[in-house]
């Protein structure tokens, strides 16, 4: 089978789980509005609004080191009005909460959480150029066929940075300000981009605002995002370089990811320990959060991979 074979083969799984899914458990609207579903059918959620009280406690308890994030995210979720799908775009070093803040919006907005069958997460590089069109028709039939099923679907789209920037600038008119098209209402979905790309800048940025002597807190939200946005639209190394998608302002905010210091890591270390149901050891919790990389070296002041690979040292602990 040829490598296009089976990204062609692949693409069409979910169409697969989906007809099975109709016909062998009866999962339809209407049985979903009669409230009698079979026990393994999922119902689309309808309600307009999530509990902000639950997500914050969340966001302070589990996402540490960034209070920019945490500040916009509360600020964009909390809008029952939108008139066009909610586009975010999240930014920053591997390891600093990107992926971590997705599983924990996913899970607010659909109690099943990334394990929802109207949760979709999309990371395929799609590698060949010269089937760039037979990519975005496919694309577009999944997300079209997707929101179709749910209005309220998410759609995750992590590593953009790899994504080919056409097929990237081509979704745009499903993030637009549309009334439907050809039928279909976009309205209530939710896209997430997730990037590396900008997280040098993010990071120079931070380092810069530590070596003044100033508290990372204090960092401004748009003073950040001014300076990213530009980054991405003009750059040649960015995946959104002259899009659509920023001049049109499509892409509602654009979310910087700080990178982590010392004090974050342990406090990832301490979290891990408690998901162990283990009695956590601070001085185990230093030892840990000591032995990650730091840089720039002879300074010493954030964390190369942030919280990526904390987990695993805990469990080996």
């Amino acid at each position: 089978m040829k490598l296009q074979d089976f990204y062609h083969f692949f693409t069409f799984l979910p169409s697969i789980s989906y007809i099975q899914d109709q016909f062998l458990t009866q999962c339809d609207r209407m049985a979903c509005h009669m409230n009698v579903m079979p026990e393994k059918c999922e119902c689309c959620i309808t309600e307009e609004s999530i509990n902000m009280t639950a997500l914050q406690y969340d966001l302070d308890t589990k996402f540490f080191g960034q209070h920019l994030a945490k500040q916009v995210i509360l600020k964009v979720v909390n809008n029952n009005k939108r008139i066009k799908p909610l586009v975010l775009s999240f930014h920053g070093l591997t390891g600093t909460g990107k992926t971590y803040i997705n599983q924990i919006l996913a899970k607010h907005f659909n109690p099943m959480g990334t394990k929802s069958k109207f949760v979709h997460k999309i990371m395929a590089s799609f590698p060949h150029r010269s089937q760039i069109d037979t990519y975005k028709d496919q694309l577009h039939a999944w997300i079209r066929g997707n929101v179709s099923r749910c209005e309220r679907s998410i759609f995750l789209f992590e590593d953009v940075h790899d994504i080919q920037p056409e097929l990237l600038h081509s979704l745009k008119p499903y993030l637009d300000y549309h009334d439907h098209i050809d039928g279909v209402s976009y309205r209530k979905a939710i896209f997430i981009f997730t990037s590396n790309t900008g997280a040098d800048k993010i990071s120079d940025f931070a380092l810069e605002f530590h070596r003044k002597g100033k508290k990372r807190e204090e960092i401004q939200l748009l003073e950040v995002q001014k300076m990213l946005s530009s980054y991405l639209l003009n750059s040649s190394n960015s995946e959104f370089r002259n899009c659509d998608l920023i001049k049109k302002n499509v892409i509602d905010i654009f979310v910087p990811f700080l990178p982590l210091e010392l004090e974050h890591v342990k406090m990832c270390v301490r979290a891990a320990y408690q998901r162990q149901g283990r009695t956590v050891d601070e001085e185990m919790v230093s030892k840990i959060a000591k032995e990650m990389d730091y840089y720039p070296k002879g300074e010493d002041v954030f964390s190369q991979n942030g919280c990526k690979n904390v987990q695993i040292r805990v469990e080996l602990e």
